[in-house]
């Protein structure tokens, strides 16, 4: 029998850490080839990890909680079978499961879902006679179920077509179990506890950090009367106000390009960006992430409500594409969603802007000499001072102010 030492592999993206979260088998467990073995976090997604390797788990190289470099030792793997054989093995069997550098080299690619975060002590292996397969879950709602509740899909008993886990599958299996102990809590003195920055926060930390370290913002506001937005929206179906608005600044946006760049600091000048890529600040499951409507410029209306959508959904589930988490070249930030009615906003390194509105409500308002009620919302603009002054920033925001105020007629100037 020979051992096997897998190394972390390269997980893309030029990402060169990853936290391990979960592990999915034990020392002493059989794998196969293409196994799930164990979930990581990156500063960008959760990723589950599976080996090149067939055989019996002989070490596990890192703790839950702990940080591997890449290219670490990650799990030691007796081999109990020839490494070739089971290679073929698996690869006839077109399990498709591919990372960066390693798996197979036949079949589809397959998505990766992701699993939900159970207690500290190591899932069952599945046995190594067949390859691995992903619980079948369709319904966001399921999987929430079952991550809240702490409980792994893997040993959910499925009652749906073809092998569907649907929502009474998961409810029945929580009524059987305990609810999972939060993990990476630790006691630290008497009425307090010490929670560790995951990956994905200490990211969105340095981020954060880099943005008010190197950019002079300012910030200016308005209020903004929506009521014919509003109207537009409740008279004909179709796009939402958020896609109406995403219009109207990607309108701004191209009379404006300064604010659609980044600064190059080394050679000192501003880079202007040809295409917009509109990012939607999200709240995800694992915090704020902004996805980006990629080519933004050239949608109507109705497509960019198609793909503000999709792109929402799909890192409210975490399935957003690393390019989407990247390409974004201006931030759009509907707070109002939280129910709130302004925000000085941090902008999103290396961008220059972002545009945030708060929650639309009814306040009196004048309107040729009469008090009346209408939709009003604040709109806040926070800018980078290097690449404009008060005035450009002001020409922007009214811009879209005055086409949330007049949609019929900027959407006809469109």
């Amino acid at each position: 029998m020979t051992e096997q030492i897998f190394l972390l592999p390269d997980l893309g993206e030029g990402l060169t850490e990853a936290e391990v979260v979960r592990w999915l088998v034990a020392e002493g467990d059989t794998v196969a080839v293409d196994q799930a073995v164990v979930e990581v976090e990156t500063a960008k997604s959760l990723v589950e990890v599976p080996t090149p390797y067939a055989g019996r788990v002989a070490t596990r190289h890192a703790g839950e909680g702990v940080t591997l470099e890449v290219g670490r030792p990650l799990l030691t793997v007796t081999a109990l079978v020839p490494e070739a054989e089971a290679y073929r093995e698996e690869e006839q069997a077109g399990s498709g499961n591919v990372l960066i550098g390693y798996g197979t080299s036949g079949g589809a690619v397959t998505t990766r879902r992701r699993r939900p975060r159970a207690g500290s002590g190591p899932a069952p292996a599945r046995p190594a006679a067949a390859p691995s397969r992903a619980p079948l879950v369709v319904s966001p709602l399921v999987r929430r179920l079952a991550r809240e509740g702490g409980l792994d899909l893997r040993t959910v008993e499925a009652t749906g077509p073809g092998g569907l886990i649907v929502r009474a599958d998961v409810e029945r299996a929580l009524s059987r179990t305990e609810p999972a102990q939060p993990r990476h809590e630790e006691a630290a003195a008497p009425g307090e506890r010490r929670v560790p920055l995951s990956g994905f926060r200490r990211a969105v930390s340095a981020a954060l950090t880099r943005s008010r370290a190197e950019i002079p913002e300012a910030t200016v506001w308005v209020d903004v009367d929506a009521t014919r937005l509003w109207q537009l929206r409740e008279s004909t179906p179709g796009p939402g106000l958020l896609a109406y608005i995403a219009r109207f600044v990607v309108a701004g946006l191209r009379q404006y390009p300064m604010l659609n760049a980044r600064v190059d600091t080394e050679r000192q000048e501003i880079v202007e960006y040809d295409g917009i890529n509109l990012g939607v600040a999200v709240q995800g499951e694992r915090g704020l992430v902004v996805p980006a409507v990629i080519g933004a410029e050239a949608m109507t209306t109705a497509r960019l409500d198609e793909e503000i959508r999709r792109v929402t959904a799909a890192a409210r589930e975490g399935r957003a594409t690393a390019r989407e988490l990247a390409a974004g070249t201006f931030t759009l930030n509907n707070y109002g969603g939280f129910r709130v009615d302004g925000s000085a906003a941090i902008i999103n390194h290396p961008q220059v802007a972002i545009l945030g509105f708060g929650r639309i409500m009814d306040r009196p308002w004048v309107v040729d000499g009469e008090l009346c009620v209408r939709k009003i919302t604040q709109m806040s603009f926070v800018f980078d001072h290097r690449v404009c002054d008060g005035g450009t920033a002001a020409g922007f925001m009214r811009s879209v102010a005055d086409a949330i105020e007049d949609p019929a007629s900027a959407i006809a100037r469109l």
